[in-house]
């Protein structure tokens, strides 16, 4: 542990010293941030997008290294070079941050580089009410003579509260009582001392010990409190006889009572303390000699013992008086009467006797089966003889008599479940009249044996499944499962796909399923651009005769991978690149729009969103390329001793993880002024006559994608009107498209949503209502029986 801290006292002198020598040769440093978050927020919680408030461009903190280089407490926050948001890293306790009263500030430096620059960020940890006021023990032990004068104090312990201002200790409450009192004073620091005062004079005969409860409060919103128990002894005189708790005792003694056996205590206590509150007890002298043959007094306890065997029909009562007396000087005494009375004893328990017994019963056996024979017999006479039987309770049996006397039958009183009791542990109490009544217990044990009545059952239902394109056929891909209560081969499970009417649609002829342990496996590789997500069953049928089965609708989602690389549009591309020869006059001005480059990628999201960049260009200071947009424009006015012709060689690359890209070639022929005119007229000519082709086709095309979306929305309506649906909104590809991929539709399956990603939006933009007009909103419809519905 001393390793590790003499560690990072190391690295954080090696920062210090390193950022100082970066700042003392030309580092940036900008003025400090302040954000505010409270106590005990989650991980994940955001703290401000440092990025936007101090005005740096998101786009470029990752290649500019955006980081947190040094403060003590760097740990608990972190910053994702994507956007520019610092997060709260792990729990933080303000009260273990910082061991004082004052603002909780935590200090961070946040570092850019080329150029470098240092920005001071200041974190304000604001207290919450997470602490309730804590006294030092559990309780408190006061004691105070009987004689104190109302009106002393006595000072008690003291509570503390780590939380600060208005969250912390702000009184005390003591519990309602008689004879005590509660002060607060000022113990400096924000303490406050509770203080016991006495109201009103003690007895200790009336009241030896007071039980208090002091309680602390703070000032949160809902309140905390804290409590400690505090006992109050009182001291007392010796100024009170011996009281016995009854002026005459009687009870009723068994004959055949065990010798020994305590039969009575009889009870005098005194209010006084030490010898003069200490009782012994005596009989009295003029008793009969049996009662001193039969029974003995313990002195100090006053309980009563047999020292003989007692017999009923020798003698039926023993009449006895006992002195209770202290050892005070002169003594105190009173006597008291006690009456024992010999019953006659139900000597012989019942005995329960299993005539037959089936311990095996099927759980489909109707009430009214019957389990065994019983019979009970008991040695004594009359209505110590007669015996009543019960069952233990919640069992799905009961006892019917027989015809016979003392002769029973154990049946079912109601279905039995094996899956809720496979077992019942029947204990059967037989209970005679006497009195005191005796009992004996038999416990029988009987098995619920199984039957196929339970179908196996999914966790879930349905099953969402994300298979990303292009998976090697014959892959394992998923796998189902299904339990069954039942036991043995009702509980043995096999999986089968549930084949559909091979319509072009049916993709279960492209899938495998092992029949024993539910591993699926692709029998085909899926093209994400062809087919976005189908539906089939899984039908789980158990080994039960006869078999009971259920299935699960399985929805497979295809995830896109970057396998399309992107496509020129223009120019016209033949090979994935193209070539175009433009020409603009030489007196053009600066931010003269030469020409676009047009491309597409069929693939979605980031493997989707193209940019451009120049790889070649014979002058660097007469044209630029907008990255995102492929828009190519003059940056300055043309002069004579520029070239009459140049090559810019433009490359378009998509954003996956591996990029692919296509190469575009761009002749610019700088002309004078009138041949530029001439040379437009003609192009423009050729462009109308290619323009009103593309017209045609294109009028042709949208005739036929509104035909089939008004088929689309009809179908759906229908749908949604004849099943109940679960639905969740998804967005489709925006429509309204020029030709170049700026942004694109990109389906994340942890929110069940498509997602809009652009170069001119963070990562989690989301594709809303109202966002884009030519944007389509589909509903996700889960049913039963769910279909997929692509547009």
């Amino acid at each position: 542990m001393g390793d590790e801290r003499q560690r990072r006292r190391w690295e954080y002198w090696w920062i210090i010293l390193h950022f100082s020598l970066l700042l003392f040769f030309g580092a940036q440093v900008s003025a400090q941030i302040k954000y505010s978050i409270p106590e005990e927020v989650k991980e994940g919680f955001v703290v401000g997008n440092i990025a936007k408030d101090l005005g740096l461009d998101v786009s470029a903190l990752v290649k500019r290294r955006f980081r947190i280089v040094s403060g003590s407490k760097d740990t608990l926050f972190q910053v994702n070079q994507n956007n520019g948001i610092m997060v709260v890293d792990k729990k933080i306790d303000r009260e273990e941050l910082c061991d004082n009263n004052g603002a909780c500030l935590i200090n961070l430096k946040v570092a850019v580089e080329n150029p470098l620059e240092i920005h001071y960020v200041a974190v304000e940890i604001t207290d919450v009410n997470d602490h309730s006021p804590v006294f030092p023990e559990d309780e408190q032990h006061l004691e105070i003579a009987e004689n104190t004068l109302t009106g002393d104090d006595f000072q008690l312990l003291a509570a503390r509260d780590p939380d600060s201002g208005v969250n912390g200790l702000r009184v005390y409450k003591l519990s309602p009582n008689e004879h005590f009192g509660l002060e607060t004073r000022d113990g400096g620091e924000d303490n406050k001392i509770p203080i016991l005062k006495l109201q009103r004079a003690l007895d200790r005969e009336h009241n030896a010990k007071h039980h208090l409860v002091l309680t602390a409060v703070d000032g949160g919103s809902p309140p905390r409190s804290g409590s400690i128990n505090i006992t109050v002894t009182v001291l007392d005189n010796n100024d009170n006889k011996p009281v016995f708790s009854q002026d005459s005792y009687s009870v009723a003694i068994q004959e055949n009572i065990p010798i020994g056996t305590v039969i009575l205590k009889v009870n005098a206590t005194d209010a006084d303390e030490g010898p003069n509150g200490q009782v012994v007890y005596s009989f009295v002298r003029n008793l009969k000699k049996k009662v001193y043959d039969t029974f003995e007094l313990d002195e100090n306890t006053g309980e009563i013992r047999v020292k003989v065997d007692v017999d009923f029909e020798d003698t039926e009562v023993f009449r006895a008086d006992i002195i209770a007396s202290d050892r005070g000087q002169p003594p105190w005494s009173r006597s008291c009467r006690v009456i024992l009375k010999v019953t006659d004893v139900n000597d012989n328990a019942p005995e329960v006797e299993v005539t037959s017994l089936s311990n095996l019963v099927a759980e489909n056996s109707k009430p009214g089966t019957v389990i065994s024979l019983i019979s009970v017999i008991d040695k004594d006479s009359g209505d110590n003889g007669r015996v009543l039987l019960t069952l233990s309770e919640d069992a799905p049996f009961e006892l019917k008599p027989s015809f016979q006397e003392n002769t029973y039958s154990l049946v079912t009183n109601r279905n039995l479940d094996r899956e809720l009791t496979s077992h019942y542990d029947i204990t059967i109490t037989a209970t005679d009249l006497g009195q005191p009544p005796l009992s004996a217990f038999k416990t029988l044990t009987v098995q619920v044996s199984d039957v196929n009545d339970n179908s196996p059952e999914f966790t879930q239902n349905p099953l969402d499944v994300y298979l990303v394109e292009n998976n090697a056929p014959g892959a394992f891909i998923f796998s189902v499962s299904a339990s069954d209560k039942d036991l043995n081969e009702n509980a043995a499970i096999s999986y089968h796909i549930i084949r559909g009417d091979g319509a072009q649609n049916d993709m279960t002829s492209f899938l495998s399923i092992n029949s024993e342990n539910g591993h699926i496996h692709a029998l085909k590789s899926f093209d994400f651009e062809t087919l976005k997500m189908f539906q089939f069953q899984v039908l789980a049928v158990d080994a039960g005769a006869p078999s009971l089965s259920s299935n699960v609708t399985v929805n497979v989602y295809i995830l896109d991978e970057n396998d399309n690389a992107p496509v020129i549009l223009s120019p016209v591309s033949t090979n994935t690149s193209g070539q175009d020869v433009e020409e603009i006059p030489r007196n053009v001005n600066a931010g003269h729009l030469v020409t676009k480059i047009r491309a597409y990628d069929a693939d979605i999201g980031y493997n989707g969103w193209l940019l451009f960049s120049l790889q070649e260009v014979t002058d660097h200071s007469l044209f630029g390329l907008d990255r995102y947009t492929g828009q190519i424009r003059s940056l300055r006015s043309f002069t004579e001793t520029d070239e009459a012709e140049h090559k810019l060689i433009i490359v378009v690359k998509d954003n996956g993880n591996v990029s692919l890209s296509a190469t575009a070639i761009v002749i610019i022929k700088v002309v004078e002024p009138k041949e530029a005119f001439a040379a437009s007229d003609v192009k423009s000519t050729v462009k109308d006559e290619e323009e009103n082709n593309v017209t045609f086709y294109l009028i042709i095309t949208l005739c036929s994608v509104s035909g089939l979306f008004v088929l689309s929305i009809i179908v759906l309506i229908v749908m949604q009107c004849s099943k109940p649906t679960d639905c969740s909104s998804k967005y489709l590809q925006d429509t309204n498209y020029d030709g170049t991929l700026c942004h694109s539709i990109q389906y994340r399956s942890g929110d069940k949503r498509y997602m809009l990603v652009g170069p001119r939006m963070s990562i989690g933009s989301a594709v809303v209502p109202g966002s884009n007009r030519n944007t389509l909103m589909m509903p996700d419809c889960r049913t039963r029986s769910s279909e997929e519905v692509s547009a």
